[in-house]
């Protein structure tokens, strides 16, 4: 496997500014500027201090070409995030809008689509998104801070044909506990084994498939017979579809007999929640 080619100091800053918002590299940009202009002055010889004069005159060049360079660098990379940010709306709408199956709507797209898609989902619902530099299948995609400061990781797997499994899960969920965060979710343009809903089930870590996605971002319930539930804890929201949670009992794995939330709309959608 070939080795990776360095970066150099000028694509690390387009990077770092592209992915900031655009209004923030805008910001910066003006600000490196007006910074760097007040240190482009022309240095005062003194020849009792000739280091100083050197130190001087280095400071003076450095500052005077980089107070174009720089800015010109952030207001590329805010170019940059301002289109990213136009692309990841245009997905997310071209799915809320068409009318074509579910299949056929994420299908159409690449992995890296889809990871955008994912995370402006999870935008919309209010988390902070940050995405990763990882390549496809590279691990965790996308890391969710909520209003609680709380943190999510999420995996996103664009497959078309075979179904998500058990093993993409438990990896995760051990990423997830390294990691100390909150929870986690894998989400899929296909569908899940049986074995990977057994594995999540009652952990907080989030399965969802295509057509849930889908579903949850046109508003749409999957659910066609949906059973009555008497005790629902109406003020706390499924972090997935934002549907009423239900107070409920794990009765198998690790966690039996502990308490936890669950989405309202199970097995529709297996949205959790600790108690």
């Amino acid at each position: 496997m070939g080795s990776h080619r360095k970066s150099s100091l000028i694509e690390d800053l387009y990077g770092i500014a592209s992915f900031l918002p655009w209004w923030l590299s805008i910001c910066m940009a003006i600000g490196f500027y007006f910074y760097l202009d007040s240190l482009a002055v022309m240095p005062v010889i003194d020849p009792q201090k000739p280091m100083a004069h050197v130190t001087g005159w280095l400071v003076y060049y450095v500052a005077y070409w980089g107070r174009y360079l720089l800015p010109l660098i952030f207001v590329f990379g805010a170019v940059t995030s301002l289109k990213a940010k136009a692309k990841r709306v245009s997905l997310l709408n071209n799915v809320r809008y068409d009318s074509a199956p579910q299949q056929d709507a994420l299908a159409a797209i690449s992995w890296r689509e889809f990871e955008m898609l994912v995370g402006q989902f999870f935008r919309e619902k209010g988390y902070k998104v940050s995405e990763t530099t990882e390549g496809a299948d590279g691990g965790v995609d996308l890391h969710l801070t909520d209003n609680d400061f709380k943190t999510y990781l999420v995996q996103c797997k664009h497959w078309k044909a075979s179904k998500v499994p058990v093993n993409v899960v438990r990896e995760l969920y051990g990423v997830m506990v390294a990691e100390s965060a909150s929870g986690a979710f894998v989400v899929t343009s296909g569908q899940f084994t049986d074995d990977a809903q057994a594995f999540a089930n009652g952990k907080n870590i989030q399965l969802i498939d295509g057509l849930l996605l889908v579903s949850a971002i046109k508003g749409r319930d999957t659910q066609q017979n949906k059973p009555v539930i008497s005790t629902v804890a109406s003020a706390i929201q499924c972090p997935v579809c934002n549907s009423d949670m239900v107070l409920r009992t794990a009765k198998k794995g690790p966690n039996a007999g502990n308490q936890f939330f669950g989405c309202s709309r199970y097995p529709s959608c297996r949205g959790t929640k600790a108690a």
